[in-house]
C-alpha cells in the first residue's frame, strides 16, 4: 500500500517555483528520490496558476515516510520554505492495491 502526497505551494509571485528550482540545484531532490522507500518526488506547475508548484511525493509505507519526516532533508525543506514564505496545500491518498474496476477506463 503506497502513500502518496500532494504538497501545493503557494506564495508571491515566483516564490513556489524559485524553492522548486532550489531543490532541484542544491541536491536536496536527488537526496530525498535516493532515500529507502521513495517511489516519487516530482514537481509540477499548474497552466493556469505560476505562482503555485505541486509535489507528488510517494513512498512505499508509512514506515518510509516517517523515516523521511526524520531525516535531516525535513530541516532542509523547512529552511526553504521559509525563506521563500510559502504556504502549503496537502493532500494525502492511499493506493489502491486492486484498480480492477478502473482497468477498462485506462488507455495504455
Amino acid at each position: 500500500m503506497a502513500l502518496t502526497v500532494n504538497i501545493t505551494y503557494t506564495g508571491a509571485p515566483g516564490a513556489a517555483r524559485a524553492f522548486a528550482g532550489e531543490m532541484t540545484s542544491t541536491g536536496v531532490v536527488a537526496g530525498i528520490r535516493a532515500e529507502e522507500g521513495n517511489l516519487r518526488y516530482e514537481y509540477y506547475q499548474p497552466l493556469d496558476d505560476p505562482d503555485s508548484i505541486m509535489l507528488v511525493d510517494s513512498w512505499r509505507d508509512q514506515a518510509a515516510l516517517d523515516a523521511h519526516h526524520a531525516s535531516p532533508w525535513m530541516a532542509r525543506i523547512a529552511e526553504l520554505r521559509d525563506r521563500y514564505d510559502l504556504h502549503m496545500r496537502v493532500e494525502r491518498y492511499v493506493s489502491a492495491e486492486d484498480n480492477a474496476q478502473d482497468v477498462a477506463f485506462i488507455r495504455k
